[in-house]
């Protein structure tokens, strides 16, 4: 590829910053956002206002590139044909099977570049591929919508189930509920069908539920859940005593967990592991049900167990560096899917981050690289670098192929002067005093929706008045 003078200065000066770019560039290319939507699409259609100019709006506020979808879009209303009120009408009516695709799709666009660029990481467990659960609840929004003007309550948008391939960190597939009061397990019958087999999940207590446990088994994937306090379970031995892992004393006890509404009966290993210390909550024990094959022990199954942490890192990352949560966003499938486009943009630095394990290695990567430095250059490079270099020059990486793209990464990784991204750790944090929990009331949007609607239609249909 050629490139000019004025790209290779910003190359050698802000790396990271161009090849997030050029990353952005590829997996965001509008013929290709454009495919997602047609195929995943089933009530939305396109007129003038494409599908791909959406993500492209919304990708620059979820990226800290822009303050709001409103400054994004005049920053830009010489070449988009419709209306600011366009744009928000499209938003809030994006279908969450939309939203969940774009997030399937970058997941898989951003762990074969990975793979390409040879930047996984180690296996936790090999012969499985690890996938980690967990949920996130969307903030409050403003009350900008009428229907929310007379509620004190805060207004929930919506959340979402989220999996993390650790390996990659990458995250692979979302669910998502607009009602922002619906219990999580309410639609875990959504995530079977995503798992396949020998896939190990690992999850938290909230997940475990026999309906979600044996449907793991029709899927032959296998689980590492913590045990929910409700949870039914029956004894077939006395607990043993197996050993020590890093967080306390770790025993074994084979238990039958049985479906009473299909009759179904399995047997897995209760592991308990007694705590140095005690969680934020105050647990003394961990109780956690596997149906890993014996070979794999239950001090390696509590080990693995902590790796679920690294999905909140993800998830700070969304947090930290990327705005996940647009408050501005009243409707619930608008807020839903900036969090998807945020997911998006998440992968993409994934991808980067890939890049460089692939040159650098996956411990110097944790330990030597920053991410905020990462980020930061990215933040505070990419509108001038776009003022310098214009989205045209950028179009030729639209059409490479992932092979063609892992390799101009590499070679740019290779020419990194590493000491600009370098991490300067802190020492041991000190315990933070434990607060008590405030009490606040919050609403879901989705609700307050419907009931309006359902007003409405009674309204519509009511008998009018007599002669």
């Amino acid at each position: 590829m050629v490139f000019g003078e004025l790209f290779e200065r910003f190359l050698e000066a802000a790396p990271a910053c161009v090849m997030h770019r050029a990353l952005m560039e590829n997996i965001f290319a509008p013929e290709k956002l454009d495919a997602v939507f047609h195929g995943a699409a089933e009530i939305q259609y396109e007129r003038e206002l494409l599908f791909s100019t959406v993500v492209e709006l919304t990708s620059q506020v979820v990226c800290r590139l822009s303050q709001s979808t409103r400054m994004a879009y005049l920053a830009q209303r010489e070449r988009i044909a419709v209306s600011l009120q366009a744009i928000y009408d499209k938003l809030s009516h994006i279908e969450l099977g939309t939203s969940q695709a774009l997030v399937r799709y970058t997941g898989q666009q951003a762990s074969e570049l990975i793979d390409r660029c040879k930047g996984l990481r180690a296996p936790l467990l090999k012969g499985y591929r690890m996938r980690i659960l967990d949920g996130n609840h969307l903030g409050k929004t403003n009350r900008r919508l009428k229907v929310l003007r007379n509620t004190a309550a805060g207004a929930l948008p919506g959340q979402s189930l989220v999996l993390l391939d650790p390996q990659r960190m990458v995250i692979d597939e979302v669910v998502l509920c607009e009602d922002g009061h619906a219990q999580e397990r309410s639609v875990l019958g959504q995530v079977v069908p995503l798992l396949e087999r020998r896939d190990l999940l690992i999850a938290d207590r909230n997940f475990c539920t026999l309906p979600f446990l044996f449907g793991m088994l029709d899927r032959r994937a296998c689980f590492i859940v913590r045990e929910h306090r409700r949870m039914p379970w029956k004894s077939l031995g006395k607990a043993r005593y197996v050993g020590l892992c890093e967080t306390g004393r770790v025993y074994e006890e084979p238990i039958e967990l049985r479906d009473p509404q299909i009759g179904r009966t399995t047997q897995v290993r209760r592991i308990t592991i007694r705590l140095n210390s005690p969680t934020r909550d105050d647990d003394q024990e961990i109780h956690l049900h596997t149906n890993l094959p014996a070979k794999v022990s239950s001090i390696k199954v509590a080990g693995l167990y902590h790796k679920r942490w690294t999905l909140e890192q993800a998830f700070n990352e969304l947090t930290t560096h990327l705005r996940c949560e647009l408050n501005t966003l009243g409707y619930p499938k608008a807020a839903l899917f900036a969090f998807c486009v945020a997911v998006c943009s998440y992968n993409a630095l994934a991808a980067l981050k890939g890049a460089l394990r692939g040159v650098r290695g996956d411990e110097a990567m944790e330990k030597e690289v920053s991410n905020f430095y990462l980020t930061s250059e990215i933040q505070s490079v990419y509108g001038g670098m776009m003022v310098a270099l214009p989205p045209i020059k950028w179009r030729q990486f639209q059409s490479l192929n992932p092979a063609q793209l892992a390799g101009q990464l590499l070679r740019w990784t290779r020419a990194i002067d590493w000491h600009r991204y370098r991490k300067y750790p802190r020492g041991p944090e000190k315990p933070k005093r434990k607060l008590p929990n405030a009490q606040s009331q919050h609403v879901a949007t989705s609700q307050l929706l419907e009931k309006q609607r359902l007003r409405k239609k009674r309204k519509q249909t009511a008998p009018g008045p007599g002669p």
